[in-house]
């Protein structure tokens, strides 16, 4: 009953690597990351977003693709696969920092290069408060992010929403975690995995552990 292909998604500190860590473990999993440490338009970006948002998604669009592309080609004998994000989220964050015009042509060369891949069955969206969000940030310690304002923050979480409410490829568990850590609470995570591992009844969930 488990879905094979799963995504976990959420804003920037919402420990989406840590859940797909944990469940590829857990189930023996192949394990996908981004590797967004190699995009070098990153740190510049949140230095100057106007002048570096269309390179930052055009080489994130490139490194996605060409990642899941080399998942696809290999280890088909996985039993499941987890990955800590989705295709869709390169059109989220084009669509929070993109003009109109770039974000029409980032949305035309998205369909024509992820036509080919396949979707998650999955995505595990995991939801924190701005505050929490805003502690996790500063305790990773990433200097470049250590600038990002909390309206950036709430425009991706609505962005995130809108996409996620039109995902017409994957079934989609919201899971709220104001007053739960899925690091801390064993029971938590237990009952995540039990949520996972039976069938939906709607195409988009809420989880509260």
């Amino acid at each position: 009953m488990r879905p094979e292909y799963i995504a976990v998604e959420g804003l920037i500190g919402a420990g989406k690597t840590t859940l797909a860590r944990r469940l590829a473990e857990r189930w023996q999993g192949r394990l996908v990351l981004e590797e967004f440490d190699d995009n070098p338009f990153l740190p510049r970006f949140y230095q100057d977003p106007e002048r570096y948002a269309f390179s930052v998604e055009l080489s994130f669009l490139a490194q996605r693709y060409h990642q899941l592309k080399r998942v696809t080609e290999q280890d088909l004998f996985a039993s499941s696969t987890i990955a800590d994000y989705s295709i869709g989220k390169s059109l989220v964050f084009a669509s929070a920092t993109l003009s109109r015009e770039e974000n029409a042509l980032f949305r035309d060369l998205y369909a024509i290069m992820y036509a080919d891949l396949p979707h998650p069955e999955l995505i595990v969206y995991l939801h924190l408060g701005a505050e929490q969000l805003a502690q996790r940030i500063r305790q990773r310690g990433r200097a470049y992010e250590q600038g990002i304002r909390s309206d950036y923050l709430e425009r991706l979480r609505m962005l995130y929403f809108d996409h996620l409410s039109k995902a017409e490829h994957s079934r989609v568990l919201i899971v709220d975690l104001e007053h739960t850590d899925l690091l801390q609470d064993e029971g938590a995570f237990e009952a995540l995995c039990a949520r996972i591992e039976s069938p939906l009844e709607a195409r988009s969930e809420v989880f509260r552990a």
